[in-house]
């Protein structure tokens, strides 16, 4: 069994943010980490999504290069229509048991990058979610707060 690495939106940021604040390099550090331990790291095109949208707001165009960068050299997992209807089941069982995961309109990032890590993990792969909140993502995947793994 491979142990899969799925990054969230926060580590994304950090890893293409071109500024060196103590955090972004602490990130870079960690992330390089784990390619050198050879671990297999997706990026989700939910994330890449949510990171780039931002990006191209704020025309950060550094970030936006090391973003399509990053793309190419990690493994891309596309939405499909399998993740999104993993992710409304997700979706409904939140809300059934009390525990939704974000506003009932909003389409929740959360969920889907959830469903993709189960589709993968159904596979028999190890699938852990790289986060700095685990509040949400751990309902539905094993999702850990980056640093620690």
């Amino acid at each position: 069994m491979s142990q899969i690495i799925f990054l969230d939106s926060t580590p994304v940021g950090l890893i293409t943010n071109p500024k060196a604040t103590p955090l972004a390099l602490q990130c870079q550090q960690w992330f390089d980490s784990l390619l050198a331990r050879n671990m297999k790291v997706v990026l989700s095109e939910i994330i890449d999504y949510e990171v780039r949208r931002e990006l191209l707001r704020a025309n950060k165009l550094s970030s936006i290069r090391k973003l399509d960068f990053l793309k190419s050299e990690l493994t891309y997992l596309p939405i499909t229509t399998e993740v999104m209807l993993k992710a409304a089941e997700l979706w409904a069982r939140g809300r059934n048991a009390g525990k939704p995961t974000a506003d009932n309109k909003s389409l929740d990032g959360d969920e889907i990058l959830a469903a993709q890590a189960a589709l993968v993990a159904s596979y028999g792969h190890e699938v852990i979610i790289a986060t700095s909140n685990t509040k949400h993502l751990s309902l539905f995947a094993d999702a850990r707060e980056w640093q620690s793994i």
